[in-house]
Order: C-alpha cells, then sequence, then structure tokens
C-alpha cells in the first residue's frame, strides 16, 4: 500500500470517530407520574394563611416567568426555571407580597436565596421568609400592611 492510501484511511477512521463522538445520544421516554403541588409542611402553611387572610388570593408554586418578565435572554435565563413558593396578591389580584417557607434545604443556600429576592425586589416585589410556619395571628401582623 501506498502512504497515501495508509493516511487517507487514517483521516477517513479521525472522521468517523468525530462525527459518532458528537452524535447526541439517545433520548428515552422515562415514565411520568403524578406529583403533589404542595408538602405536607406547605399544606399546613397553605391552611394557616387561607385561615389568616381570607380576603387575599393565595397561589401557590408559580413560576417566576409568570410574575417576571425582560427582553434579554441572558437576564431571563436567570429566573425562567425558578418558582415561588407562594404568592399573595389582594382582591383585585395585585400581586402584594411573595411568601416563601424555608426548610432545612435552604441551609448553605443564603446566597441563591438572596439572589433570588433581588430579581424578586427589582421588579418591586416584597418577599416574606418563614423558617418555621408562623401563627394565623402572626402572618396577620406582617402582611396587614401588604393588604390594604
Amino acid at each position: 500500500m501506498s502512504l497515501w492510501w495508509i493516511i487517507g484511511i487514517a483521516i477517513f477512521i479521525v472522521l468517523i470517530a468525530l462525527a459518532s463522538k458528537n452524535r447526541k445520544p439517545k433520548q428515552q421516554h422515562t415514565p411520568i407520574h403524578a406529583k403533589a403541588i404542595l408538602t405536607r409542611r406547605e399544606q399546613q402553611f397553605f391552611q394557616i394563611m387561607q385561615q389568616a387572610l381570607p380576603r387575599a388570593y393565595i397561589f401557590p408554586q408559580v413560576s417566576f416567568s409568570a410574575i417576571l418578565t425582560t427582553k434579554g435572554f441572558y437576564t431571563r435565563s436567570q429566573f425562567n426555571r425558578k418558582i415561588a413558593d407562594f404568592v399573595l396578591c389582594d382582591q383585585n389580584l395585585n400581586i402584594v407580597a411573595i411568601i416563601e417557607l424555608d426548610d432545612s434545604s435552604h441551609k448553605g443556600r443564603e446566597q441563591q436565596d438572596a439572589a433570588r429576592d433581588a430579581m424578586l425586589n427589582e421588579a418591586g416585589y416584597a418577599v416574606i421568609r418563614y423558617a418555621q410556619i408562623p401563627s394565623s395571628a402572626q402572618l396577620q401582623k406582617d402582611l396587614h400592611k401588604y393588604l390594604r
């Protein structure tokens, strides 16, 4: 065999290897399962909020993309997969506050939580965080000013 044949075969093998490396892996469908919209702890908190704030609308598990907007793709990518625990609205469905119920998974995530709060604050939303489920009286005291 000539040197050109060997070089040609080597180039061919390299091209096949590169082509197979750039192929996307087969994506397989995995089973889809139902999931509760709220954890048991969030359900307890939701019930207390409903009792404490009967004239307010409380929406759980709201996508940031439903309450924030921007023209830039980079900025949108910073919030498009985030979820607010609860969005508190007045009787006219104006958002008056975002309520977050933190649990032990938030330990060590203070910077991420601060960045989330900063995005919401930039849009003009108040963010109230609770580490423990507050009493109905505490909720009324904390949120009264937002629901006038």
